[in-house]
């Protein structure tokens, strides 16, 4: 059994329920009030903030006992009436700050209702009707609030419900009309058009605004992730390093240590595959965090002992530096070694970068069981490249996610003569043997040529990019 197919409505049925729908939204537009803010709310000034309510009052103390007098007085009403027609049409302008939508409704209120009096009045004969100057005034600054707060949608209803109410009276009694009428709904139409305008720049300045700002924290964020990513890549072969030296050890151990029992030698066994196993974890590891396409270097990780490599390499750079080193640091924690190396690296780029020719002092010593590095540098005394005003923020990022990682402190900020100074306190891997021992003499070291300096240039600093070095695999 076929059943036939729906017969669409004629046209002029689709045009009616078109319609019917397009009256229900406007409807629900001038009935439903936008939630949000009284402009200049969220001003810092208090006195900007209560600029809106002060204009609105000086309307309404202007426009109140001006329509009492002019409707008593030339249109001939009652002085109650009159009184609260003109309460009725000025009064609300001060809830149109807060509730410029409730306010339209109690003044078209009054105002229809000031019209229909005003339609059986003995002096309306040679008068504005149906709206007085005074109403048209109120008017125009009712649809200023309305507009700054409504969407478009509102904004259209409230112009067509004036209009409407307008073209109205004066078909009731057109004898007496005078175009007030035509000439509110324009007036009405060009404040809500530019009013409206005005509301939407606003909006899409607050909300490109909460963009940057959701976009600056992710990119923080990212930032972060990045640097903590690049120093777990960092110290993957100082892990490994001792990794090995633990397999090797115990691999090793029954045959470098004669007579040992049989349950000691299980035990070297099962420390040396667990030592196998936690470099297999480590290497599954490091491939998630190394980037697509990134090759890690195959060079030992740098440390202490290159900083003269560093100073020699900033001074080809252009940038005056020397370097203070102690002559005996003794043993250095691995992760401590290569933080320094990477602190100190970091530091002497954004010199490069940010303050070129500066007179840059390099400092490392050791008291009371923490490595102190210390990098100070002075104005730049060379302009600065427009490439390099704004930077990436890694650069602080890393060094403080690398002192936080060894349980440092830093110290970063600029000096009162335009300088810039970074102080990062690591701790040295084992407590000193008399807490009460001077530090081993420092001796100045100036870079020039010596045996110690690499012929081929150090690309950390003859790049013109960030300094630092591909990440390690």
């Amino acid at each position: 059994m076929s059943t036939a197919p729906p017969v669409p409505p004629p046209p002029w049925q689709r045009l009616l329920d078109s319609a019917r729908e397009s009256l229900r939204a406007l409807g629900d537009a001038v009935t439903s009030p936008t939630p949000g803010e009284p402009p200049f709310t969220r001003a810092e000034s208090r006195w900007l903030r209560g600029l809106p309510y002060a204009v609105a009052a000086v309307l309404v103390a202007a426009l109140l006992p001006v329509t009492v007098t002019v409707l008593a007085q030339d249109y001939r009403v009652n002085g109650g009436i009159a009184g609260a027609l003109a309460t009725a049409q000025t009064a609300p302008l001060l809830l149109a700050v807060a509730r410029p939508l409730q306010a339209w409704w109690i003044v078209l209120t009054g105002h229809v209702a000031g019209a229909v009096v005003l339609l059986g009045a003995d002096g309306v004969a040679g008068r504005s009707w149906p709206w007085t100057p005074m109403a048209v005034v109120g008017y125009l600054a009712l649809m200023i609030a309305v507009g700054l707060r409504e969407p478009r949608r509102t904004l259209l209803g409230v112009w067509l419900v004036t209009g409407a109410f307008g073209f109205a009276f004066e078909l009731v009694s057109p004898a007496r009309g005078d175009g007030i009428g035509t000439l509110l709904f324009v007036l009405c139409g060009m404040v809500l058009l530019v009013s409206g305008a005005l509301r939407e720049r606003r909006e899409a300045q607050r909300r490109l605004a909460e963009q940057e700002t959701i976009s600056e924290a992710e990119r923080a964020r990212r930032t972060l992730l990045e640097e903590r990513a690049r120093i777990a890549r960092e110290l993957h072969d100082v892990v490994a390093h001792h990794m090995s030296v633990i397999t090797v050890q115990a691999d090793s151990a029954p045959y470098r240590i004669p007579g040992l029992p049989e349950a000691a030698c299980e035990e070297f066994t099962t420390i040396a595959a667990s030592a196998r196993e936690s470099l297999a974890e480590m290497r599954r590891l490091l491939s998630v965090l190394r980037s697509e396409g990134s090759e890690g270097e195959r060079g030992p990780q740098p440390g202490l002992d290159r900083l003269q490599q560093l100073v020699e390499a900033t001074v080809r750079a252009g940038v005056p530096a020397e370097l203070s080193l102690p002559a005996g640091l003794g043993a250095v924690a691995s992760a401590v070694d290569l933080s320094a190396y990477r602190i100190t690296q970091e530091a002497l780029a954004n010199v490069v970068r940010h303050a070129p020719g500066a007179p840059t002092r390099v400092s490392v010593t050791a008291a009371g069981g923490r490595l102190t590095v210390l990098v100070v540098n002075g104005p730049p005394t060379e302009p600065v490249s427009p490439l390099e005003t704004s930077g990436t923020g890694h650069g602080l990022v890393g060094m403080r996610e690398r002192v936080r990682l060894t349980g440092g402190t830093l110290d970063a900020g600029p000096l009162p003569d335009g300088g810039f100074r970074i102080a990062a306190r690591l701790p040295l891997g084992e407590p000193p043997d008399s807490p009460g021992t001077d530090p081993a003499p420092a001796r100045e070291k100036k870079p020039g040529p010596g045996p110690a300096v690499r012929k081929t240039p150090d690309p950390a600093f003859d790049k013109k990019s960030d300094p630092a070095p591909e990440d390690p695999a």
